[in-house]
């Protein structure tokens, strides 16, 4: 098999154990590395160091004379991989197989950015993984492998990362092969949904819990954004005390009834019992200080 060249456009961890798998492949060629301009990831400079690549810093991807270094390496192949700058057309027609990108995310849908986040917002049963070629628009080009992993009631956002981290090396470097050997076929993102689905980047004041949800949206939040997210926030009412949740669990057969929406009901041996829009949950992983909470206590 003829060896392939590629450049890595990368960052962070999502980038690292498509490295490790990457390198241990003869038959490819990792040529340069282009981190984010931003980048606080020292590990891929690191793997440069230690494998004799060129690292690329501050690198500006659409100007002519990054574009004209990029051609001087001849690669066969572009790959990104959590990287944050659009390619446009003059890059992505500059190597003979054009870019790749690997996107946490079942395409056409889930688009954008903090996807398994918004996953378990969505109270989605799955969640897909997708390398597609590289096209003028935010996650819109052909498809060339996607794969969908499961989603259960025992799974949070950590959990998911840990999958994910893993799969997505697994399925760059599947994608790498397939381009190599020239065996894929493209698929048409609008053949399977005409319009698909964008999700907006998540920012400060998004962590907020609303206490007027269900229990099954309350638990979907928290989970969303426990550690390593920022956790979901809410204040103990009357005081400026923040209350951060990592964690709540859902109670078989709570009773649908009217009460105060984030008002504690109740403590259970793990925690605490909070009323929510149509039941009630256990609260079980909370991090605040110097506050004592108690039944009766407001939260909102």
């Amino acid at each position: 098999m003829e060896k392939i060249k590629i450049g890595y456009f990368a960052d962070g961890p999502w980038s690292h154990l498509a490295f490790e798998k990457i390198i241990q492949d003869k038959s490819i060629e990792i040529l340069f590395i282009v981190p984010r301009n931003d980048t606080k990831d020292n590990t891929l400079r690191n793997f440069a160091k230690e494998y004799n690549i060129d690292y690329i810093s501050k690198a500006y991807v659409n100007r002519p004379e990054f574009i004209q270094k990029v051609k001087a390496y001849q690669p066969d192949l572009l790959v990104s991989m959590s990287y944050n700058q659009i390619f446009r057309k003059e890059i992505i027609n500059s190597v003979p197989h054009s870019i790749i990108n690997c996107h946490a995310g079942k395409l056409p849908f889930y688009r954008g950015r903090n996807i398994l986040n918004w996953c378990l917002i969505n109270d989605e049963k799955e969640f897909g993984i997708t390398v597609h070629f590289v096209d003028e628009g935010i996650d819109t080009g052909d498809i060339i492998l996607q794969r969908v992993y499961p989603i259960t009631d025992q799974d949070n956002y950590q959990s998911l990362l840990e999958v994910a981290y893993e799969e997505c090396a697994r399925i760059i470097y599947d994608a790498i092969k397939l381009v190599q050997k020239e065996d894929y076929t493209r698929i048409f993102q609008k053949e399977i949904h005409p319009v698909g689905m964008y999700c907006g980047q998540r920012g400060i004041g998004d962590e907020w819990l609303d206490w007027n949800q269900t229990s099954r949206e309350i638990f979907n939040f928290v989970r969303a954004i426990c550690f390593p997210g920022p956790m979901a926030h809410t204040k103990i009412k009357g005081t400026d005390d923040i209350l951060k949740i990592n964690k709540v669990q859902l109670i078989n057969q709570a009773p649908t009834y009217k009460g105060i929406p984030g008002q504690i009901i109740g403590k259970s041996p793990d925690g605490f019992i909070i009323k929510t829009k149509d039941s009630f949950i256990e609260m079980l992983d909370w991090n605040i200080e110097d506050v004592k909470l108690r039944v009766g206590t407001r939260l909102q």
